[in-house]
């Protein structure tokens, strides 16, 4: 029998964690980080990880694997998501992938294939220079042109894997995403998505900004740069910490960098929202009406009633 697997997913700071918490006690699960930069060390305040008494409490999984300046790719979590699911399975708990980065998401749901294309080291060279000459939108319109569906997907500052979509169109003259194309699932799923009024998402984003900034964003940033880990790096292209470490290399104030968090974060959880509405299967709740918990809690026993405590 295909493994079960129970995805909460939606934009950031719209309650993910708190709703798989809640569910990971209730029906035996083990939580699979499905965030693109909760893998990195070190980098917990700007990534939003669960607290560590909460990952005491309820197992998770592909958080805190690799340091900050080591290569991670959707291959690479595709691969260790997939181990992972299958080792809770077998502990008879259930699987829980809850994140909001939808390429690693569904990477893992429904195995795209992934086109093994070799680097090409003097075109990256070449690309790495063209975006730090005409910056990184520049770079990123050169992507829309030549494959428009990748490009929408990935953030202009995500300049690896717009380097690797061009590398992949150089090489074989077709958009990476007319090749990577998805399989079936090998997975019993449950999609659970979690939404609320557009304003009210885009003050919580502002609060826990603020909060991260409280928590002392700055301090751990700068704890990063001084362990020699820059802006070139993808893990530091992270909304949170390229916008910190310019202020700490005395490119923007304080509060200009506090405000560009906010206005990339905004922009972030609307092209999360964009990616996930495409997913005909994900059942969607409002987390501002009372009923919604209910409604999962009945939904998830309904599919998954044997993990039930």
């Amino acid at each position: 029998m295909n493994p079960d697997l129970l995805l909460i997913i939606g934009p950031t700071a719209v309650g993910k964690t708190a709703l798989s918490l809640r569910l990971a006690g209730e029906f035996r699960g083990e939580i699979i980080s499905g965030d693109s930069m909760q893998v990195y060390r070190g980098m917990d305040i700007g990534t939003a990880k669960a607290s560590e008494e909460e990952r005491a409490r309820i197992p998770h999984h592909l958080i805190d694997i690799i340091d900050p300046d080591v290569p991670f790719s959707v291959q690479e979590f595709q691969q260790l998501a997939r181990q992972k699911i299958e080792e809770i399975y077998k502990r008879d708990h259930l699987p829980m992938l809850v994140g909001g980065t939808g390429l690693y998401v569904e990477a893992v749901t429904h195995g795209y294939h992934l086109p093994g294309v070799p680097e090409n080291g003097p075109l990256r060279q070449e690309l790495h220079r063209f975006a730090e000459q005409h910056g990184n939108d520049a770079l990123h319109l050169r992507l829309r042109e030549a494959d428009p569906e990748t490009a929408e997907r990935l953030h202009p500052n995500d300049r690896r894997r717009i380097i690797r979509a061009l590398e992949v169109f150089h090489a074989t003259g077709t958009p990476l995403s007319k090749l990577a194309g998805k399989r079936e699932t090998p997975y019993r799923l449950l999609w659970i998505g979690l939404t609320m009024p557009r304003e009210l998402l885009y003050e919580r984003i502002n609060q826990r900004v603020d909060q991260m900034v409280s928590q002392g964003l700055v301090e751990e940033v700068k704890r990063l740069k001084e362990k020699g880990y820059h802006r070139g790096l993808t893990s530091m292209q992270a909304i949170g910490y390229k916008e910190i470490m310019s202020y700490l290399e005395g490119e923007l104030t304080l509060s200009e960098a506090i405000d560009l968090i906010k206005k990339g974060t905004r922009k972030f959880a609307k092209r999360q929202l964009s990616w996930f509405r495409r997913i005909p299967e994900i059942r969607w709740f409002d987390v501002t009406e009372e009923q919604s918990f209910e409604e999962i809690q009945r939904l998830v026993a309904g599919k998954f009633p044997h993990y039930r405590e």
